[in-house]
């Protein structure tokens, strides 16, 4: 069976000479054949020339009727899918000497559209996100097993509000190979860490923020030595265990609104040797938490704010916009002469300068100074195509504060 070809007006074609790899519904003027969801299509030009304009998958339930895979007249085989697994894989190879855990494919920036895979020491998660990917993963799943042979298995956690756009249902389990452990050990920068890949955020721990974790680290080495510090939404601890690794944060308060998180905080304290002092840990919701401070006038030398995602549409914006200047605010209002503040969004509706301006803000109504002494975001096994900025969702800030 044939392909089916959609026709693309001239003014939407722009976007795919732009190598975007979204083609919305509304762009497509014709379709010539019956493409069923996930099917390779190929897009055209609805002019007399019909020019090749990309290839990619169709979803009929989606706003973003095609993914592109490809700009280039080739067809989509076994062989294309093992060579983009095999690019992606080999641009990621050398952290294998600092890290046992990272991203191994990240979907558009990685000519993958819509599959996420990240490392954990000897099994992969893998996350099908769109139609197309889910029609393919048992043969990703396999080629993945071909291209990584020391891969004990691969585990499936495509259960992500995303998938209900593409009309999707969750999908977990194993995938190929042995089930993981219920925690995989895993290293980073002379840290050790637990990800719990069955039930933890994302694919079971938060891989994009390990450069920054260093970061943060290295600061409080150099600038802020012994310093008192307030892990705000903390989840497990990872960033207070690579403060506290360093050897220079004196003590780190983990506040974090679930048991369950904290309970493996504790976990990977007792995996790096550390003795959590007896305030280490208080669950409880960040924002009473830190008004409740600022009532007692507590005052921290670093405080570190990531919060989860606060803007999932474009309705939530001006909502997530006020809880981002309202911690914010408040973490300002907690921090001593001189101290630091490293505060992110996740939220990729909120661009950088967008989230700079709510930071600025906050500061403005704190009455105090600051400078941005770093900016921060993902580590290089997250890369973002200059094509795609949608992908860039992850921005931080480091922030001195007198």
């Amino acid at each position: 069976m044939s392909e089916a070809t959609l026709r693309i007006g001239v003014e939407r074609a722009k976007t795919l000479s732009r190598r975007h790899p979204w083609l919305y519904s509304g762009a497509v003027q014709a379709i010539e054949g019956a493409p069923a969801d996930g099917d390779i299509v190929t897009l055209r030009s609805a002019d007399s020339s019909a020019r090749f304009l990309g290839r990619g998958y169709w979803n009929s339930r989606s706003q973003i009727a095609v993914r592109i895979l490809t700009w280039q007249d080739q067809p989509i085989t076994a062989d294309f899918w093992r060579a983009r697994l095999a690019r992606a894989i080999g641009l990621r190879a050398p952290l294998r000497h600092s890290t046992t855990a990272y991203r191994l494919i990240n979907a558009e920036s990685d000519g993958l559209p819509g599959l996420i895979v990240d490392r954990y020491g000897e099994w992969l998660v893998l996350q099908a996100l769109t139609y197309g990917m889910e029609r393919r993963k048992g043969e990703l799943a396999a080629l993945l097993r071909e291209l990584l042979p020391d891969v004990r298995g691969i585990y499936e956690r495509s259960d992500v509000d995303v998938r209900q756009k593409e009309g999707l249902p969750s999908s977990v389990g194993v995938l190929s190979g042995d089930p993981p452990p219920p925690l995989i050990d895993i290293a980073e920068a002379g840290c050790r860490y637990a990800a719990d890949v069955y039930r933890g955020h994302k694919t079971g721990f938060y891989l994009d923020q390990r450069e920054s974790r260093a970061a943060l680290a290295e600061y409080l080495r150099l600038f802020l030595p012994q310093a008192q510090v307030l892990n705000g939404f903390a989840y497990t601890g990872a960033f207070a265990v690579a403060a506290l690794k360093a050897g220079e944060a004196a003590h780190v308060l983990n506040v974090e609104a679930s048991e369950e998180a904290l309970a493996l905080a504790r976990h990977n304290y007792a995996l790096n040797g550390l003795s959590p002092q007896e305030d280490a840990f208080l669950c409880g919701d960040v924002f009473q938490v830190l008004r409740q401070f600022r009532a007692e006038g507590r005052q921290f030398d670093c405080i570190i704010l990531d919060p989860p995602k606060f803007a999932h549409t474009q309705r939530q914006i001006e909502r997530a916009a006020r809880g981002y200047k309202d911690i914010n605010l408040l973490a300002f209002q907690l921090l001593r002469t001189g101290g630091a503040l490293a505060t992110f969004s996740c939220s990729a509706l909120i661009d950088a300068d967008l989230f700079q301006k709510i930071v600025f803000s906050a500061l403005e109504d704190s009455g105090r100074e600051a400078q941005i002494v770093r900016r921060l975001g993902v580590g290089v096994d997250h890369p973002v195509a200059l094509t795609f900025p949608e992908g860039f969702y992850l921005k931080g800030l480091l922030c001195r504060v007198w």
